[in-house]
């Protein structure tokens, strides 16, 4: 009975600590909504003016300062706008001299007075739109993407091994030091991968090669995406774990490593596909809990071998309480992994036909043997090990050592997931009569067919076609398609939908660029009620 009770304790200790730290993360992110909104434009947006205009203006609901102001001209060139002059709550920007005919567009980004930067784009055309200037999608940029690889799975080592490492060693191994030195290098770890993350999302952000990699501008615009809030928390966890190692043993260490350990899954849940999923309150917990279990497990495995290498009563006794609360984690681990696949994979045929659904596969492979070995090592090693047995002692090592390895590799395979939209917003497919673009766009509410008539770069119309996901007939108040092309530096352009007969339409929009488009319908269904549908597109040059 005393056994059980010990369980029981330790198990109520670590749900007290973990509801304590959540209290915590919702008043430290309590003043994150409130951000300053565009009011008006001057030109106005998607209008077409006789004569360049001599200012371009933009007017916000409270005042801001510009961070990126760059504007598109007809020949799909860009100029970096740097003259502008703030007047209260509006930004004046002095166009270049000589704007020849055709459409522009600006795409801009500010941050207001309390912090919170916003993006989006003005387009306007002189004398006539512009068709049919055309320019060669840009080529992927391989050292940018290179870096973004490389940068995530160091903030994974540093997330999963080294906050799970620092978590491990103060509530399964008792504060004992023995893995000091590897919890720390795979901080440092972490620490670089932040840090080359947010410079290397600048630089994809923004379109810029590796040689800006120290531009100021570049490190400005990864951390006004929303992965800089994850850099932000990152690095806050990763601190939190490197002061509870420095603490030693006791109860503010383990405190200091169970708040590291909430706001590294905290950080994680602010960015990537999977958070931006609707419905977010269900997906951003879901991928907190997700991240919360792997650091669990993953982060036990280098204190593990390293007390049982150095062998003695301390070894025994933080396997057991690992024992006990790894069940729990490996179910947590499953089930939240299993929500999130079915969510970004949207119809089982995803899994075989798309890249994303290829590196689940991969992933999911190397699960499996990751699982296998869990098991024999809970099942075949563990209670051996507890009593003493050398050899399944130096089994169970080699085992968790070919776990660690394991997990390396998952942390690479995961890392490319961020060049490979999941199936739910990439559902688009180009149909070559009449050059229309359509893109099939779903969440848990409804459905909507979405054409680009023509499907290439310049004036387009687009009609959407929305339904409810069961099928019934779904009559919105109102319709907004918002669209986007980061990878171009193209802010948010939004287009409120006209209905017609057949549907929603957005008459003669233009886009300047070819390539992928992301786009979304902001759909008003009732006063109290709105529901968001994202995907991306192919235009053709």
């Amino acid at each position: 009975m005393a056994p059980f009770c010990g369980r029981v304790a330790f198990l109520a200790d670590i749900l007290q600590r973990v509801a304590s730290a959540i209290l915590l993360w919702l008043i430290m992110t309590a003043a994150a909504c409130a951000h300053a909104s565009l009011n008006a434009t001057e030109p106005r947006d998607g209008s077409v003016v006789s004569t360049p205009p001599r200012v371009i203006a933009l007017t916000f609901s409270e005042p801001v300062s510009p961070t990126s102001l760059k504007l598109t001209r007809p020949d799909r060139s860009t100029v970096i706008l740097k003259d502008y002059v703030l007047r209260d709550r509006t930004v004046e920007i002095a166009p270049p001299s000589l704007l020849s005919n055709g459409t522009y567009l600006l795409s801009w980004r500010v941050v207001s007075e309390d912090g919170h930067p916003i993006g989006g784009s003005l387009v306007f055309s002189i004398g006539q739109p512009n068709a049919t200037a055309q320019r060669a999608a840009a080529d992927v940029d391989w050292p940018v993407r290179a870096g973004l690889w490389i940068g995530k799975i160091g903030l994974y080592v540093g997330i999963f091994l080294g906050v799970g490492g620092a978590f491990a060693i103060h509530w399964f191994a008792s504060g004992a030091g023995t893995a000091l030195s590897p919890i720390l290098v795979a901080l440092g770890f972490g620490f670089a991968g932040a840090v080359v993350s947010a410079g290397f999302q600048g630089l994809d952000t923004i379109g810029e090669p590796i040689g800006d990699f120290f531009m100021p501008a570049v490190w400005k615009a990864g951390m006004t995406t929303s992965f800089g809030r994850t850099v932000v928390f990152a690095t806050v966890a990763l601190a939190l774990s490197g002061l509870a190692l420095a603490s030693g043993p006791g109860r503010e260490a383990r405190w200091m490593s169970l708040s590291a350990l909430m706001t590294a899954a905290f950080a994680l849940s602010l960015s990537g596909h999977a958070s931006a999923a609707d419905p977010q309150w269900v997906m951003r917990p879901t991928v907190f809990l997700h991240v919360a279990a792997i650091a669990i497990w993953a982060g036990a495995l280098l204190p593990l071998i390293a007390e049982f290498r150095k062998g003695g009563e301390t070894a025994i006794a933080a396997l057991h309480r690992f024992s006990v609360f790894i069940p729990v984690a490996i179910l947590v681990l499953v089930v939240a992994g299993g929500v999130l696949a079915v969510v970004q994979l949207g119809t089982p045929g995803g899994l075989v036909t798309t890249a994303y659904g290829a590196v689940l596969l991969v992933k999911l492979g190397l699960l499996v043997l990751l699982f296998a070995l869990a098991a024999v090592n809970r099942w075949k090693l563990t209670r051996r090990s507890e009593r003493g047995e050398q050899s399944a002692i130096h089994l169970l090592v080699r085992s968790m050592a070919a776990e660690t390895m394991l997990l390396l590799l998952i942390f690479g395979v995961a890392a490319t997931w961020r060049f490979t939209p999941p199936p739910r917003v990439l559902m688009a497919e180009r149909i070559d009569t009449g050059w229309t673009a359509v893109a099939h766009l779903q969440n848990s509410k409804a459905l909507a067919e979405v054409k680009f008539t023509p499907g290439r770069a310049g004036a387009v119309t687009i009609s959407a076609a929305i339904v409810r996901s069961d099928g019934d007939v779904l009559d919105p108040q109102e319709v907004t398609v918002v669209l986007s092309k980061p990878d171009a530096g193209i802010e948010p352009i939004r287009r409120r939908a006209g209905k017609g007969p057949e549907g929603w339409a957005v008459p003669d929009i233009v886009l300047p660029l070819p390539g992928r488009w992301a786009i979304r319908l902001d759909v008003i269904v009732s006063d109290f009620e709105i529901t968001r549908l994202e995907g991306e597109i192919e235009i053709a040059p």
